[in-house]
This record gives C-alpha cells, structure tokens and sequence, in this order.
C-alpha cells in the first residue's frame, strides 16, 4: 500500500473516531503529498524517497514551530505542534538511536577514507544518501564533526 493509499485510510479511521488532532495532522500530509505530486515538473507520483523526504520535512517544520511557541510560553500551541508531528513520525522508517548512528557514521567514513575535518563534505554527502529518513541531518552533522575531530 502506498503512503497515499495508507493516509487516506487513515485519515477514514480518524474521522470515524472523531479523532480531530489526528484528522488534521493526517489531512496536512495528504494536502503536502498532493502539492508534491502536481508541483511544475512532477510527473504525478512520488517515489517512496520524496515521500520520506516530504515526511521529515513536515516533522521539521512541526518541530521548530513547537520549539519557538515553547520559549514563548505558548503550551497550547507547542503541544498541538508536538502532537502533530508524532502522527507524522508514524510513516517516518525508525530513527536511529546516538550509538547506532555513531556505528553507521564510522563505517561510512571507513569507506570514504576520511582523515579528519577537511574530508567532512565527502562524508556528509554519502552519509545524508546512505541515513536518509532514518536520522535528521543535523543530527549526522554533529556526529560527523565530533567523529571527525577525534
């Protein structure tokens, strides 16, 4: 079943158990999918790679808004911010945990052959291909650096 089709049942179910939180954190993604889909030089479908791609965007996007709506104070809004984006994070592969991605990021810069900072663009370029969906590019960044410097 394509995340598409998924949502859609989804958002069915949502609807039938009046679930609004849910309904409307499901009904941005089909309507992101959808502007995805029709955007100039789309040709109507999305690989699961895009959709991943639009997926961790929408949670992004969820995260830095509930984070500014926190350090304003605004509880309200930073948990329906924060409950969105953990509906979303449902269609998102799992995420790797520190010691995971520290494993993944060693290897990778075993492969690379990477000897210290200056290499971390040819490492960052592999690892964003190779970790994608799976760890937020900040996160791989900060890795990178501190396994780099080491």
């Amino acid at each position: 079943m394509s995340l598409k089709q998924q949502i859609d049942a989804d958002i069915k179910q949502a609807m039938l158990a009046k679930n609004k939180d849910e309904l409307k954190a499901l009904r941005s993604i089909k309507s992101m999918i959808l502007l995805a889909e029709t955007d100039k030089g789309a040709n109507g479908e999305l690989s699961s790679d895009a959709e991943m791609k639009l997926l961790a965007k929408a949670v992004k996007q969820r995260k830095d808004s509930a984070a500014i709506y926190q350090e304003q104070g605004r509880e309200d809004l930073y948990q329906v911010e924060m409950d969105e984006a953990e509906v979303i994070e449902r269609y998102l592969p799992k995420q790797l945990s520190e010691d995971e991605l520290k494993a993944e990021l060693q290897s990778i810069i075993a492969n690379v052959g990477a000897s210290g900072p200056q290499d971390m663009g040819k490492v960052m370029g592999a690892a964003t291909k190779a970790l994608a969906g799976r760890a937020d590019g900040k996160a791989i960044s900060t890795m990178v650096k501190t396994l780099l410097t080491q």
